[in-house]
C-alpha cells in the first residue's frame, strides 16, 4: 500500500525555552528558563480558523493535528501545503479542494478554554496597552499566608483531581475560591463575580494552580488585579505581556518557596526563611 501523498511543509520550529532572571524567597536573583509561547493564527484556504497559543516546536504537525481532530479536513492527501510564518504569526494551509461544508463546520465548532486555544488573542493584547494597573506592593509574609489559606480550599481536586483552582484574595482573606476543569474557566468566574458585585480588582491578588500563560495574564489584567500568584510556572509570552501590563507575577509558589518573575521591587522581604543545608551529593535546585 502506497503511503499517502505528503503536503509541502515548512520546517519552522522554535526554541522551547528562554532564559530569564527571577528573584527567589531569599530576595536573590536566580538564572533559569521559562517555556516559550507564541500565537499562531491558522488560515485554511484563506479562511481564518483559530488562533492557537503554542510552544511552537512543531507548528506544522500541530496544524495538521488540529485540522484532523476538528474534522476540518478529511484526508491528508487533500492538503497541498502547510506554511508557517512567525513574522506574521500565521499558519497558512492550502488544500486541493476544501470540503463543501467548510463554513458550516466552522460555524459549529466548539473551542475549549485553556490548553492554549482561543480566538480573541490578537484583539485582547491591544487592550493591555490601555490598562494601567496600580503598582501595589505585597509582604513576603502575606504571600506565605495566602499560600497556606488556599491549600484548604482545593476540595474537588483532593476528591477527584483533574481540576484547576483560582482564588480571589482581599487582604488576608480568600474572598472567593473557584475550581473548574480549566484555569481559564475559574478565572472567568472570578471576573464575573467582580463584575456582578460592582467591585474593582485593584486591591486584590489572584491565585491560580495553573500556569501563567498569555491568556491568563490578559484575563487578570482586564480584572484590574495587579498581582498574580501561581503554583505552576510561567510562559515566555505570558511574562512578556505581564511586563507590558505592569502585572506582578509570582510563580512556582508552594510552601515557603516562590519565584518573582516580574515586580520584585514591590515585594517586601519580611519573612525570609532559613536556608536548607544541602547534604553530600545534593544538587542545586532548578529555577
Amino acid at each position: 500500500m502506497a503511503p499517502p501523498q505528503r503536503p509541502r511543509m515548512t520546517n519552522a520550529g522554535l526554541q522551547s525555552a528562554f532564559p530569564v532572571i527571577a528573584v527567589d524567597e531569599y530576595g536573590e536573583a536566580r538564572e533559569g528558563f521559562v517555556a516559550g509561547e507564541q500565537p499562531l493564527t491558522l488560515y485554511l484556504d484563506k479562511r481564518e480558523v483559530v488562533t492557537l497559543m503554542t510552544l511552537g516546536t512543531h507548528p506544522e504537525l500541530l496544524v495538521l493535528g488540529y485540522l484532523r481532530n476538528q474534522h476540518l479536513v478529511g484526508e491528508i492527501e487533500t492538503i497541498d501545503s502547510v506554511e508557517i510564518d512567525w513574522a506574521t504569526e500565521a499558519a497558512v494551509v492550502t488544500t486541493r479542494g476544501a470540503p463543501a461544508d467548510l463554513e458550516s463546520r466552522l460555524a459549529h465548532r466548539t473551542l475549549t478554554t485553556g490548553c492554549g486555544q482561543g480566538t480573541l488573542f490578537g484583539r485582547l493584547t491591544e487592550v493591555l496597552e490601555r490598562i494601567g494597573l496600580p503598582r501595589v506592593g505585597i509582604l513576603q509574609s502575606e504571600i506565605y499566608a495566602l499560600l497556606e489559606r488556599v491549600g484548604a480550599h482545593n476540595q474537588v481536586y483532593r476528591r477527584a483531581g483533574a481540576v484547576h483552582g483560582c482564588a480571589l484574595c482581599h487582604g488576608e482573606a480568600i474572598e472567593l475560591f473557584v475550581e473548574d476543569v480549566g484555569r481559564h474557566n475559574a478565572a472567568d468566574t472570578l471576573a464575573g463575580y467582580l463584575w456582578l458585585q460592582g467591585l474593582r480588582g485593584e486591591d486584590r491578588v489572584l491565585y491560580t494552580t495553573g500556569r501563567v500563560t498569555s491568556e491568563m495574564v490578559i484575563k487578570v489584567a482586564q480584572m484590574g488585579v495587579p498581582i498574580l500568584v501561581s503554583r505552576s510556572g510561567v510562559t515566555h509570552k505570558g511574562l512578556e505581556l505581564a511586563r507590558k501590563a505592569g502585572l506582578m507575577v509570582i510563580a512556582r509558589a508552594k510552601g515557603r518557596h516562590f519565584l518573582i518573575y516580574h515586580g520584585a521591587e514591590r515585594v517586601q522581604f519580611d519573612a525570609v526563611p532559613e536556608r536548607r543545608v544541602s547534604g553530600c551529593g545534593a544538587g542545586t535546585e532548578k529555577l
